[in-house]
């Protein structure tokens, strides 16, 4: 098996690692003091192709593999983990969903000015009483002439008062469950539609979350995305994509987790000698950089099988799995060796600590990349 980087991965690595520790890393900790979108990096990063990796080159993206986009998002999440959620869920959510349903009309209307950074885009799939049970659903569209009626709420909506675009799962056929809901892209500034304001969370403060309500707004009937009554099953194949990326945010937080630590490790003086000469400390470190070594593996593999087309849904939910769960430990073992410091919010490891929760709720709890990790390995007879 080949290991190697291809050297235009490394590049694309190169670039956004340089990008980051001289954009990113200066402004991170005061962005998430003030909960404050960061508008400023956001359009830094739209020329460098950021925005738009995996977008093909005839729309307006990059055209880069999948790889290639885990090496950028890990190199975001070591310095900025609520930058790199809204990289994540502009490019493999609301991007990702338009490239795998959408026609070609759709594609080259909106995948342009979303892959050049000129809109943000925001994908709507949870609501207040659906989360891990997606289907559950309550929002609906009704056919009514030459416009579709959206009617309901979405909750936890990244990018959620800040997009210009939004793809949007609603009911379409109560009757049918999982193949009676459908897709369809909403563009900010329909009547009947409206964002609610920034929710406060513990963690990615930089990152907009925030409510989307419906009250009979009416969007073009050609605003359905793929077919209709087929919203949920693209849904999966955009979950599988969505789940490589939050992977790669956890292993940068963890990563910068890792090296905050050893920095700090090495500069710390207890009992008359560094704290890196003890052996528990030292041991810590040890669990911690094998462990995110392990979990980038993991990543990158899933990361590959998509680059070729082969299925990558248990890899991807085994990626997201482990390398959250890894993430949340090495960012708590990072607070750990700073010890009172760690506690600060002078210390990065503080908010990597906050931010790396959400790696194992969001796109899917840890319990639910068990369920489809079981039902991948046992079929259908056990699901």
């Amino acid at each position: 098996m080949d290991f190697e980087l291809t050297e235009g991965q490394r590049a694309i690595q190169r670039m956004v690692r340089e990008f980051a520790e001289r954009e990113v890393r200066p402004a991170a900790a005061e962005y998430d003091e003030r909960s404050q979108f960061p508008w400023e990096l956001v359009r830094k990063m739209g020329p460098l192709g950021v925005l738009g990796m995996v977008v093909p080159e005839a729309y307006g993206g990059a055209g880069m593999d999948t790889v290639s986009y885990a090496l950028a998002m890990e190199e975001i999440a070591r310095h900025d983990g609520a930058l790199a959620l809204t990289v994540a869920s502009h490019n493999s959510l609301c991007q990702g969903h338009l490239l795998i349903a959408g026609s070609e009309e759709q594609k080259r209307k909106y995948l342009p000015p979303l892959a050049r950074g000129e809109v943000m885009g925001a994908w709507g799939l949870t609501e207040p009483g659906s989360g891990s049970d997606a289907a559950a659903m309550r929002t609906t569209a009704a056919i009514q002439g030459n416009h579709w009626v959206l009617n309901g709420s979405k909750s936890f909506i990244t990018q959620g008062s800040v997009a210009q675009t939004y793809v949007v799962l609603a009911v379409t056929d109560a009757s049918r469950a999982t193949h009676g809901i459908s897709a369809f892209i909403v563009e900010r500034g329909t009547p009947g539609f409206r964002p609610g304001r920034p929710e406060h969370k513990l963690g990615l403060r930089a990152s907009d979350t925030a409510q989307l309500f419906f009250e009979d707004a009416r969007i073009p009937r050609e605003n359905l995305l793929g077919e209709l009554h087929h919203g949920f099953m693209d849904t999966l194949k955009v979950l599988d994509g969505g789940r490589i990326s939050i992977a790669a945010m956890a292993v940068g937080l963890a990563r910068g987790a890792l090296e905050e630590s050893l920095r700090y490790a090495g500069e710390r003086r207890q009992f008359g000698r560094p704290i890196a000469q003890f052996q528990a400390i030292q041991w810590k470190l040890a669990d911690m950089a094998t462990e995110i070594e392990a979990a980038r593996l993991l990543t990158l593999q899933a990361a590959a099988l998509k680059d070729r087309g082969r299925p990558s849904t248990r890899a991807s939910a085994m990626a997201k799995l482990f390398a959250a769960e890894v993430g949340m430990r090495a960012c708590a073992q990072a607070v750990q060796i700073h010890g009172g410091y760690g506690y600060l919010r002078d210390f990065p490891v503080e908010r990597y600590f906050r931010d790396v929760k959400l790696c194992e709720i969001g796109e899917g709890t840890s319990e639910v990349q068990r369920l489809v990790i079981a039902r991948q390995l046992l079929g259908r007879d056990f699901a």
